[in-house]
């Protein structure tokens, strides 16, 4: 387990914290759950890229059509 600080300004530190309140965790865990997320973002763009540099640009535009109508459905 490592020690992060980080200097934000105080609006932010306060949002932060009423999030964190009305989500019932420690500021430090929403911390974790949100750097968790960007790393997720990040590797599924990787991912992404990577599939898009092995296929053909009309492949690409056809799985993209397939997210756009899976998250239509949520």
């Amino acid at each position: 387990m490592s020690t992060l600080t980080i200097r934000i300004p105080e609006e932010k530190h306060a949002r932060l914290r009423s999030l964190a309140h009305k989500r019932g965790v420690s500021l430090n865990k929403l911390a974790d759950e949100l750097f968790t997320v960007a790393l997720a973002q990040h590797d599924t763009e990787a991912r992404f890229r990577v599939r898009a540099s092995r296929v053909s640009p009309q492949r690409l535009l056809e799985l993209l059509d397939k997210l756009d109508r899976e998250f239509a459905k949520r």
